[in-house]
């Protein structure tokens, strides 16, 4: 960048979803967005700013607005169509506010990069004349079959038992987003992720996508062909990847306080990839009965396992579980999840599926032993394991709809001591070194996010 750009300082408004496998790689992207001599600030909601656990070291400002939930959020809404519709209707107004505020305030903004799922961000953006980007925190293969249904080429109810789109394999059913597989669950959600997500995405003036260009090039290229498209990823913390942000190691905002004494000094205690991780992100529910199956597997594994049961889920837990698996086993409310990844002593990682967890296991060369719940999961799922071949899935048994304990016993075995499992891990390697390349200073996903900043001092 010339010199004669470097006295002004561009403006960004970093807008997530307020979820927590939203925020994170959007506060992460604004991060490299201030490394770059950008000033960025992140958009909350008001509940979520007196009850998230913050760095106060950060250097993103962070802005509130109304969901319309000011003292619970999506629970106190107490269902996603309570919450969703009110949140679009009081979330825009109270946009217009803070873009007003700030640029009254001396602090204008040359761009808004907002979660896709918030179309009513660009809108609003457009009336400030502001230039924006939608920003997709899913992967392209799951927006790739959004975009389908949302345009009526892709009909629903399904009428086969298989879907072919372009820049895609082959989808049985069940590997497409429950949204899309179990037509007409979760209305609300369905409404999000379709409807709203490409209500007005071909007005964006850049679409961004939280992975690098060689994880789903083929998706990437189909999509390049309707809007300006941008790979900018993975967003994880800098110190897990290319290491140029100085003790950019957290994300910097947790919904949950994570147990990381606890959690760390059990992990030094143990053999090098002796340990299976399990966790089911932030969201995800598994009813009693296969709470028990999970548990009843992890023991009869007798492999060392730590196990992310979140407060409002551990009374699901069998009785005496923890007692009974205390030599082998350590069960925590929440964990550093980057900070266990990238720990010598994990061997795989039993997960959902959300998008950020393969992103992280990926970028940190870990394998893994997918387990999908709802919506994206089952989808990247079947990359996990048939096209980045990163892992294995945990098929659930036909005749009563649970992964049993016998299945979860087994794919634990093959992962951590066969030969699926080696193959797994070599390829997890691959995949490391190719997202380190693309952060890198050069790489793909680098020359994006400069390309991105030269184009707002440009003008």
């Amino acid at each position: 960048m010339g010199h004669e750009n470097k006295a002004k300082k561009a403006h960004v408004l970093i807008f997530p979803f307020p979820a927590q496998g939203h925020i994170n790689p959007m506060l992460q992207f604004a991060k490299r967005l201030v490394s770059k001599g950008v000033k960025a600030t992140l958009v909350s909601t008001v509940f979520l700013s007196k009850t998230t656990f913050s760095d106060p070291t950060s250097s993103i400002d962070i802005q509130t607005i109304s969901d319309g939930f000011d003292e619970g959020g999506y629970n106190q809404a107490g269902s996603p169509d309570v919450y969703l519709p009110t949140f679009w209707s009081v979330g825009s107004k109270s946009l217009a506010s803070l873009i007003k505020k700030l640029v009254d305030a001396g602090h204008p903004i040359d761009a808004i990069v907002y979660d896709a799922f918030l179309d009513f961000a660009l809108d609003v953006a457009k009336q400030f004349g502001i230039r924006t980007a939608a920003f997709f925190t899913q992967a392209c293969a799951v927006n790739s079959v959004y975009y389908h249904v949302s345009k009526g080429l892709l009909q629903l109810p399904l009428p086969g038992p298989k879907v072919s789109l372009p820049g895609l394999p082959p989808l049985e059913v069940s590997e497409l987003p429950s949204f899309v597989c179990h037509h007409g669950s979760y209305p609300a959600w369905f409404d999000v992720v379709v409807n709203h997500q490409f209500s007005n995405i071909d007005e964006a003036d850049w679409v961004f996508l939280n992975i690098f260009y060689d994880l789903e090039k083929e998706a990437v290229d189909w999509m390049s062909q309707f809007w300006n498209v941008m790979t900018i990823g993975p967003t994880i913390p800098s110190m897990y990847l290319d290491r140029r942000l100085e003790n950019d190691k957290h994300y910097g905002m947790h919904l949950f306080k994570p147990k990381t004494g606890t959690c760390m000094n059990w992990l030094s205690g143990k053999p090098k990839s002796s340990v299976v991780y399990v966790s089911f992100g932030s969201m995800a529910e598994l009813d009693v009965v296969q709470m028990a199956e999970l548990a009843w597997g992890l023991k009869g594994s007798n492999c060392y396992f730590m196990w992310v049961v979140r407060e409002s889920e551990q009374a699901k837990l069998p009785k005496n579980f923890i007692e009974e698996t205390a030599e082998k086993g350590l069960v925590v409310s929440w964990c550093p999840q980057l900070e266990v990844l990238s720990h010598e002593s994990i061997g795989c990682f039993l997960t959902h599926c959300g998008f950020n967890s393969v992103l992280e296991a990926l970028s940190l060369g870990v394998p893994l032993l997918a387990m999908p719940q709802w919506t994206d999961q089952g989808t990247n799922a079947k990359y996990v394991e048939d096209v980045w071949e990163i892992g294995m899935r945990a098929r659930s048994d036909e005749e009563n709809g649970l992964v049993t304990r016998e299945i979860v016993k087994h794919c634990i075995k093959e992962s951590t001591e066969g030969e699926k499992g080696k193959e797994a891990r070599k390829n997890a390697s691959k995949w490391k070194n190719l997202a380190r390349k693309a952060v890198d200073e050069g790489g793909s996903s680098d020359k994006n996010i400069d390309e991105f900043v030269t184009k707002l001092l440009g003008d």
